[in-house]
């Protein structure tokens, strides 16, 4: 069969095609390909720079007509770098062949030579890899991240006032803010992100072993240490290991990966506790009449997107341990099992988009049923037996908590009566009384953040 949507093993080139198209440009073969002829053309442009012979002839007037092959890079393109790996077996190698011959077109002669001069393929998917990376971290995940959390902040800020029961171990417990426990996730994400940000996005170039062997043989009076430095670092805008063997350790990487799983996890967190709330009724969703629940039950308006959301949350993360855990350890000074793991980057990268749109369109679908909320407060009054003993233990009056305890454990119905009862049987001042009666569960929640 031709390879299509439906024809495709993973989903994420299957059913979800639509919502992660736009990780073609990172991830893709063609992405890596394309990330690939940009590095080998850079690096060849700041060797022309240093100059070394014959690259002296070079015309900085040639430089933009070198960009333009990755900068106008096609499928046609890519097509013949994968006609010419059919022949060396070679991927990176093909690429370096493939830019030779654009080279011949420019009349660029002898000087062609240099591309890839001195480097290992590593070199080349060592900064190529990261650097596709980070853009699509910066310019996909960031953006739907960011509007996920702008969105929570919106809830929260329109929620802020409504007073909710909590629940600790699945039980009533001391009344919060429907706005408030948003809120718990919106800082929670905002951190995570902040550190997401300050880990560096970091690559190897330095030769066959990583100690410019092949580079100082040929130009011993270069330095070859700040020449890659500056590359790397004011071309590539990449961080480059000083130290390294023939790969990156990508101990970089791994921390990025793991960042990314502990935000997966956040947002897992919150799927459920949102799927928790349409459960208990505290929220309905808004209904596409057109829409099915379910093939049986007629009534049902299922919270698929935060099940959805959920699940590829799961998935990604599962993915995002074991590149973590695998790409830092290799056999001396190589051995070629990253390679493999690295083309997968962008499976989990599809299936946390796709979970952070359900997850969005989710949030979008919620409808406050305040009534709920507030009909469960009024059937908790026990959760204000904290307030009255925190206050009793103010006062000095004798083993409150036990008090407390003795009216509250029990099979029978505790209401505004029974616990206003209570009151008025204590051995307190007529002033503490009426304080202790202004306590409800719907005023009884604390600090507005």
């Amino acid at each position: 069969m031709q390879l299509s949507e439906l024809t495709a093993v993973s989903p994420v080139d299957g059913r979800y095609r639509s919502k992660i198209s736009e990780l073609d440009t990172y991830f893709s073969e063609f992405g890596l390909i394309r990330y690939r002829v940009l590095v080998e053309i850079e690096y060849f442009i700041e060797l022309c720079k240093i100059p070394l012979k014959p690259l002296k002839e070079i015309d900085a007037d040639l430089f933009p007509k070198f960009r333009s092959i990755y900068e106008n890079f096609t499928i046609e393109d890519a097509l013949r770098i994968k006609a010419i790996e059919n022949t060396t077996n070679h991927d990176v190698k093909a690429v370096e062949y493939f830019i030779k011959e654009k080279f011949d077109v420019l009349g660029i002669g002898e000087a062609k030579e240099f591309i890839h001069f001195g480097l290992t393929s590593q070199d080349i998917n060592n900064t190529a890899i990261p650097y596709s990376l980070r853009d699509a971290i910066q310019q996909v995940f960031y953006p739907i991240l960011e509007k996920v959390i702008a969105t929570l902040s919106q809830l929260a800020v329109e929620w802020e006032k409504i007073p909710m029961l909590a629940r600790t171990h699945g039980q009533p417990a001391s009344p919060t803010r429907l706005g408030k426990e948003l809120m718990v996730f919106v800082e929670r994400l905002n951190k995570q992100l902040d550190l997401l940000k300050d880990v560096p996005c970091s690559a190897k170039f330095g030769g066959a072993t990583g100690n410019f062997n092949a580079h100082v043989v040929a130009f011993p009076d270069v330095d070859w240490v700040d020449f890659s430095n500056r590359f790397v670092g004011e071309v590539l805008r990449l961080e480059r290991l000083q130290t390294t063997t023939q790969i990156s350790h990508y101990d970089d990487m791994a921390a990025i990966f793991d960042n990314l799983k502990r935000i997966n996890t956040i947002l897992i967190d919150l799927d459920r506790d949102m799927w928790t709330y349409i459960s208990m009724d505290y929220f309905k969703q808004k209904i596409n009449k057109n829409e099915v629940g379910s093939s049986a039950m007629p009534h049902k308006v299922n919270p698929i997107d935060f099940e959805n959301s959920e699940g590829n949350l799961g998935m990604a993360n599962a993915i995002y341990e074991h590149l973590a855990a695998k790409l830092p350890v290799s056999r001396l000074q190589r051995d070629l099992t990253d390679s493999t793991v690295l083309r997968n980057i962008g499976v989990p990268m599809a299936h946390t988009l796709i979970a952070l749109k359900s997850l969005q369109k989710g949030l979008g679908k919620l409808v406050l049923n305040e009534d709920k909320i507030k009909t469960d407060l009024e059937a908790n009054w026990s959760v204000v037996a904290e307030a009255i003993q925190t206050i009793l233990r103010r006062e000095g009056y004798p083993k409150p908590y036990e008090a407390l305890k003795d009216l509250t454990r029990t099979n029978h119905k505790i209401d505004k009566n029974v616990i206003h009862e209570f009151i008025n049987s204590l051995a307190v001042t007529d002033d503490v009384k009426e304080e202790l009666k202004k306590i409800t569960p719907q005023n009884y929640t604390g600090i507005y953040y």
